[in-house]
């Protein structure tokens, strides 16, 4: 596989390679097109409210690394937070367990910008400690955008990520706008160019990009820059999937799918079908429908756990053309509302939302813009008078901590918001002291590891209710989901040796009844007793044991 360009990409765990620059006229030739599938992230966070557990993930691991993805998405966004609030698990675990089962394919992530994977910005040494705790625990390609567009919430980033050797895929939010077109996004991406970007990514969160503006963005960046171009969309709209056809006949190197069962709707086009499209072509993928088949077979059993967590747009909604919502947004509004007990003012909040939009200066609608405008928008509707409630995060928006905006904000709605102050006309980071020595004062007197602290400055309250739990869980000697994916793994491992069915208890030991595993696979807690280990041959069937079996300087907790 070649691509044109000057940076070096990072091949996972085996080293790099180069490549040599091209000529501008040489740009646009076709190679095959590679696929990064969101599955284990964007795919769930869409459809699912973010709720799919490690363990549901396991069993497909082995299937996953062989297929020959660009990258597997798994890690950032909403995933951190949800993972401690709902899934009581570590989300440093799960990373370190992905990297474990998937030693052949790059694991990626998705990166706020200074707001990390959180929903404000924080101080450059969580940003710093963050990045070097992902690296260190076997992340490759960190995605990284801000909400604004701003620049200057990327720039430490992308410095950070680089100084650790992953690979920085920087990324502009594509939107509808009239303060937004090609030409800027062009400006955009070549800024991002010069800041040594490895690649660059149009990042498509509401599924707005039709095939005309995707083959003319997609073709206007290969003519200017000369790494690789990665195009990502959601189906909300129904345009997805053409406009990746259309990309591709412009020179898009890489493009984000969902495999089947976990796609269309708020989700990425089907995997399968933009393989099968290109079959037979100079795009042609080269993947295995087979084995594609497989790993969807999997995922449609697992996505009938999370049946309560399915949003009502169940198709396709071409008013997403107006209201410009992200499917994360669409299914966790549509859960908020639920729970609310007002999910008949559906409507009326998806009409305010481009209201407000345009009164905050065309934001583009993706974490935290599409937050802060949805919260808006749903208080202007559930009140009945606009901006007779306004929160503190869109004061903060409105006097610039958040970064600068596409547009002008609106003065009356400034003037409501803040009165007469005058906006931020610098980083918003720059204004913040460091926050870890207060993390790290507050856990004091709590075990904890690095990464601990890193959860903890990102999320303090959930994440220390989380080592609470953690820590009660240990002491008691129960099942923890660490240990629970390494039986799961290693019980699948030694089930597939030579297509043959071997005697459970070989794997797992014979204090593991047959019962207990049943359980354990529909994804109930199982109690737990220690028995004997069977060693696997591969690689990843160790998944989540090494840290299992070791105390990782927790004070024996």
């Amino acid at each position: 596989m070649t691509i044109l360009g000057t940076r070096v990409l990072r091949e996972p765990r085996y080293g790099t390679t180069k490549y040599a620059k091209s000529p501008p006229s040489a740009r646009l030739t076709m190679t095959k097109l590679m696929i990064t599938d969101t599955v284990l992230r964007d795919a769930h966070q869409s459809l699912l409210a973010t709720r799919m557990k490690t363990e549901d993930m396991i069993p497909v691991c082995e299937k996953l690394d062989k297929v020959g993805y660009w990258s597997l998405e798994m890690f950032g966004g909403a995933t951190f937070d949800s993972m401690m609030r709902f899934l009581d698990e570590d989300p440093w675990e799960r990373l370190e367990t992905l990297r474990d089962a998937m030693p052949h394919t790059r694991l990626q992530m998705l990166l706020r910008g200074q707001n990390i994977v959180g929903y404000r910005h924080y101080a450059d040494d969580v940003l710093e400690a963050f990045v070097v705790e992902g690296v260190k625990a076997g992340l490759d390609v960190f995605r990284i955008f801000d909400a604004l567009n701003d620049v200057r919430n990327m720039k430490a980033a992308m410095k950070f990520v680089k100084r650790e050797g992953g690979f920085v895929e920087a990324s502009f939010c594509y939107t509808l706008s009239p303060f937004h077109s090609n030409e800027k996004f062009v400006e955009k991406a070549k800024e991002l160019y010069a800041l040594d970007a490895d690649s660059i990514c149009i990042k498509d969160m509401a599924g707005l990009i039709s095939p005309e503006a995707a083959y003319d963005l997609v073709k206007r960046l290969k003519e200017e820059v000369d790494i690789p171009i990665h195009l990502h969309s959601h189906y909300t709209s129904g345009m997805a999937s053409m406009a990746y056809l259309r990309a591709a006949d412009a020179g898009v190197d890489i493009v984000d799918c969902a495999i089947s069962s976990l796609s269309m709707a708020t989700s990425q086009p089907a995997t399968e079908s933009i393989v099968e499209a290109l079959k037979g072509t100079p795009r042609d993928t080269g993947l295995d429908l087979n084995l594609l088949a497989e790993i969807a077979d999997h995922f449609r059993r697992v996505r009938r756990k999370y049946g309560q967590f399915e949003g009502s747009l169940q198709g396709v909604n071409p008013q997403v053309l107006v209201f410009q919502v992200p499917g994360g947004m669409l299914s966790n509004l549509d859960n908020q509302l639920k729970e609310q007990g007002a999910l008949d003012r559906y409507d009326e909040v998806l009409a305010e939302v481009p209201r407000v939009r345009a009164e905050l200066g065309y934001p583009p609608l993706v974490t935290p813009s599409s937050q802060i405008v949805g919260t808006q928008a749903t208080l202007n509707v559930v009140t009945g008078k606009r901006y007779s409630v306004i929160p503190t995060e869109i004061k903060q928006y409105v006097r610039g901590y958040y970064g600068r905006p596409p547009a002008e904000i609106d003065p009356e709605v400034k003037r409501l918001a803040i009165g007469d102050e005058e906006p931020l006309d610098c980083r918003p980071a720059d204004l913040l002291e460091p926050e870890l020595p207060k993390a790290r004062e507050a856990l004091k007197d709590v075990p904890h590891t690095d990464r601990d602290l890193v959860s903890y400055a990102l999320f303090p309250q959930y994440a220390l209710n989380f080592f609470k739990r953690r820590a009660a869980k240990r002491k008691r000697g129960e099942m923890t989901p660490e240990l629970e994916v390494a039986i799961i793994a290693s019980v699948l491992h030694m089930e597939g040796i030579s297509g043959r069915t071997v005697r459970a208890s070989a794997a797992r030991g014979d204090a593991w009844p047959d019962a207990g595993r049943a359980e354990l696979m529909e994804g109930r807690s199982s109690g737990y007793t220690p028995a004997r280990w069977e060693r696997a041959s591969s690689a990843w069937a160790t998944a989540g044991r090494r840290d299992t079996m070791k105390r990782r300087d927790l004070g024996g907790v």
